[in-house]
């Protein structure tokens, strides 16, 4: 694909925006996603070069939990591993979809994906900061970071979110300890979705570039925010940017 100058005009505010909101509220991918389809990048392409700026704020703040002593390695390098093999699955899945099927289902899937994400309801902090080494959480997180990793690997947006959800339900997790579990997850289904699309010759990297360096500009203006209530800016965008990719597919332009 031949990158114009209208290209970055489009992806660049959008992923700005989306790590902005991602680090305020959670939920960027759901528009930095849009942003490539919305510029007029093929749906393997868009998947592929989306990967490119995740990998950068999720090590941020992977860092930053491990920095504090938040992630529970012992529960962590199991989930890891079982993580890697969803990814690499999920990624070599969305290899083999047809440009066209694949376009449907992301379609499809994104506003499925902002209902999941944004419904707090979902969210139950009644679990514990400590983490208890048993059957169950190990046989939880793994088969989490599995089931997920596959998803994050075909698709993406809403990954950190989904596990968030998956350790406190399943797993009894308080949400602080259970984000901390699944930004190191997350940070290596990214890295691995990453290289198999790199090699595959998927990633437009000069864009991804670009985008990653918006991303994190984003998110470091983002966390800069005092806000009581990230939901404020963190739905409109993502329904505007819906709207707009909703326009797109519509062929309105």
């Amino acid at each position: 694909m031949e990158l114009t100058i209208h290209t970055f005009i489009i992806v660049c505010p959008l992923v700005f925006l989306a790590g902005m909101v991602d680090a305020i509220a959670g939920g960027g991918g759901l528009i930095s996603l849009p942003a490539y389809l919305i510029a007029g990048l093929p749906s393997h392409a868009a998947v592929a070069t989306n990967k490119m700026s995740s990998p950068f704020g999720t090590a941020l703040a992977t860092y930053r939990f491990a920095h504090n002593h938040l992630i529970n390695v012992r529960l962590a390098v199991p989930s890891v591993m079982a993580a890697i093999i969803g990814s690499f699955i999920g990624s070599h899945v969305s290899l083999m979809v047809p440009e066209k099927v694949m376009a449907y289902v992301l379609v499809a899937v994104l506003p499925l994906s902002a209902f999941l994400v944004l419904n707090k309801k979902l969210f139950n902090d009644k679990g514990s900061n400590e983490v208890t080494l048993n059957k169950r959480t190990y046989l939880t997180a793994s088969i989490a970071a599995f089931v997920i990793g596959c998803y994050d690997g075909f698709y993406g947006p809403g990954t950190g979110t989904f596990l968030i959800i998956a350790f406190t339900v399943f797993a009894r997790l308080s949400i602080k300890t259970a984000n901390a579990q699944a930004k190191a997850i997350n940070l290596t289904t990214n890295i691995t979705s990453l290289l198999i699309f790199l090699l595959n010759g998927q990633v437009i990297i000069s864009l991804g570039l670009a985008a990653a360096a918006c991303n994190m500009l984003g998110g470091y203006i983002g966390a800069g925010l005092v806000m009581k209530n990230g939901a404020r800016i963190a739905k409109p965008s993502i329904l505007f940017v819906l709207v707009l990719l909703g326009f797109k597919v519509a062929g309105f332009y």
